[in-house]
């Protein structure tokens, strides 16, 4: 395979964890995420989280309290070593929870691992931006 098709398979993948997420059912975030003790996961705010059983949980959480969640992302970049590949993008997000409609955007970094030819998210971790870079910062 060539690591152009490597990169649009991760591409997808990517966008099929927002769809996921997008949809608030815990089943389409299951068939994105591996299941091993080793994923992790860092919503804005959280704790890190371990295992699958757990990041789980604080999905079927957020679910549970969200009635709606559109993301649309942008300055996606891809990038493939092997069997391991990440995704960094800001999170342009459109919610609406516990009765508020919020707009926000959040940087993600989102690994995945190849796993039977099918690339599956081990990591993710979301945070909050600045309004702009530190002095003499990037």
């Amino acid at each position: 395979m060539r690591p152009d098709d490597d990169a649009a398979e991760v591409e997808e993948a990517n966008a099929r964890f927002y769809r996921a997420f997008e949809s608030l059912e815990i089943a389409e975030m299951d068939a994105v995420w591996s299941h091993r003790d080793d994923v992790r996961c860092i919503h804005p705010g959280w704790c890190l989280l371990s295992g699958w059983d757990t990041v789980r949980q604080s999905w079927a959480a957020i679910f549970k309290g969200s009635r709606e969640m559109r993301f649309i992302l942008s300055h996606v970049d891809v990038h493939v070593t092997g069997d391991l590949a990440w995704v960094t993008c800001t999170e342009n997000i459109l919610s609406h929870a516990r009765g508020q409609v919020a707009v926000t955007s959040l940087l993600a970094t989102n690994v995945f691992e190849r796993r039977g030819g099918e690339w599956l998210m081990t990591h993710h971790h979301a945070s909050h931006t600045l309004p702009s870079p530190p002095a003499g910062g990037a």
